[in-house]
């Protein structure tokens, strides 16, 4: 316990030296912001015609027209972002040649990757925190439904949680930067489509593909619906690509 919080402090403190975090940072913030202000002046300027059309009075809400788009939109920008974040963890190291030095410590290499994630995963929710404006904000001139705000930051947080691992996993396999973050976003974006290539029907594949899909298992989130199997699902993903971390790490020390 006392290593990983060692290996947490030193990687959770690096990204507040590192001008690529503080460049996500205000790209993230930048950009969800004006989503939310474009959704926001959106709803506002189509609220008015709820009085002249019985049917928008009704179709209208709050939740489906300004909540779920901007967790949609979130979503999104961490495909792009977290690779961003997590391809130094381990690329950094065995370019400058310290991962050697690392691995040589009496560390386990679970600890060493627990300490990369965790920290990267709170740097992550350093972030998220940040955007808790917006529901501030509409709590301040509105009612939006308390339930599927919570569903929806706990989504973006575990999808967060499976991007992270993804691009730790992506890190470990090489020295460059560039290629980690490629193939980490590569991955990623595998996992956000592969839905949408499931046969129709209902059959083995189709039903595979569809569980595979990120989507299917945030979009409920959003909406307010929480369900175990969609925990499990971000949970099993986060696990699997630890996982295959220790697998890569441990490759290493075999050759030498």
């Amino acid at each position: 316990m006392k290593t990983w919080w060692t290996l947490f402090k030193r990687e959770f403190a690096s990204f507040f030296v590192s001008p690529v975090a503080y460049v996500v940072l205000a790209i993230f913030l930048i950009i969800t912001g004006i989503l939310f202000y474009s959704n926001l002046l959106w709803y506002y300027q189509n609220s008015f015609g709820m009085f002249q059309d019985p049917y928008m009075i009704r179709s209208m809400n709050l939740t489906d027209d300004l909540i779920r788009p901007l967790f949609a939109n979130i979503s999104v920008i961490l495909m792009f972002m977290i690779p961003a974040l997590t391809m130094r963890l381990f690329a950094e190291e065995k370019r400058s040649g310290t991962i050697e030095l690392l691995l040589s410590y009496p560390v386990r290499d679970s600890e060493v990757i627990l300490g990369k994630f965790s920290a990267t995963l709170t740097f992550f929710v350093v972030i998220l925190l940040l955007t808790l404006v917006f529901p501030v904000f509409l709590y301040a001139v509105s009612e939006p439904e308390t339930g599927p705000m919570i569903t929806a930051y706990l989504g973006c947080f575990l999808m967060g949680a499976s991007f992270i691992a993804v691009g730790t996993f992506a890190s470990s396999t090489t020295e460059n930067q560039i290629i980690a973050a490629l193939l980490a976003f590569g991955l990623n974006l595998t996992f956000w489509i592969v839905g949408w290539i499931s046969p129709p029907g209902t059959g083995t594949m189709s039903t595979v593909l569809q569980y595979l899909s990120i989507i299917e298992h945030y979009d409920p989130l959003t909406q307010g619906i929480l369900n175990s199997k969609d925990i499990i699902y971000f949970l099993s993903v986060t696990v699997l690509f630890l996982f295959l971390t220790n697998r890569v790490l441990l490759s290493k020390k075999w050759r030498g």
